[in-house]
């Protein structure tokens, strides 16, 4: 029942994204759309609510509620830069916005957006790693929480790599080729 339920709050992310952008820009009713877009952090907030019912009715914690806990991490981390990138494509096409600006490529201005992009995945991380550690807490002794565990070496893996990514592009900052 978790699985299906994060496979429709996917599916039902990029639904209202499309519908908000949609009344934005095509039916010219931009607060509407606002509305609509507004309404995307109350899937994770269903989703974590049957998550919770699930294990208070005695569900063993598995990889289904650590997902869960991923995915709303990941939600908190990075659907706010994905809908604004989504939103500035739309706009550029709709609406007669400027092309968006395309990420830096050299040097240290590109060590800087690694770092953003970094930050981003950090923040869905240790999201995840709360919601992870609180259910470990609900379940309390009495269930098997290893699971739960695996999910957060995994969020720390994942901070450990974009860490990684960043801090090599501020230690060899890629050049710009010669001839530019």
């Amino acid at each position: 029942m978790i699985v299906t339920l994060i496979v429709l709050c996917e599916v039902a992310f990029w639904v209202l994204l499309a519908a908000g952008l949609a009344l934005r820009y095509l039916a010219k009713k931009p607060r509407l759309g606002a509305g609509v877009l507004l309404c995307e952090p109350l899937l994770e907030v269903v989703l974590l609510v049957v998550t919770a019912i699930d294990l208070k009715n005695g569900a063993q914690p598995d990889w289904k509620h650590g997902l869960a806990a991923v995915y709303i991490g990941f939600t908190v981390g990075l659907g706010h830069s994905t809908i604004r990138w989504v939103d500035s494509w739309v706009a550029h096409r709709f609406a007669g916005a400027p092309r968006p600006v395309k990420p830096p490529k050299y040097g240290m201005a590109r060590a800087a957006h690694e770092w953003k992009v970094a930050g981003r995945w950090t923040v869905a991380a240790v999201t995840a790693l709360a919601l992870l550690q609180a259910a470990v807490w609900y379940v309390g002794g009495d269930g098997d929480v290893s699971s739960l565990q695996a999910w957060q070496q995994t969020m720390l893996f994942v901070i450990g790599i974009n860490v990684v990514i960043a801090g090599s592009y501020t230690l060899f900052p890629k050049r710009e080729p010669a001839g530019r």
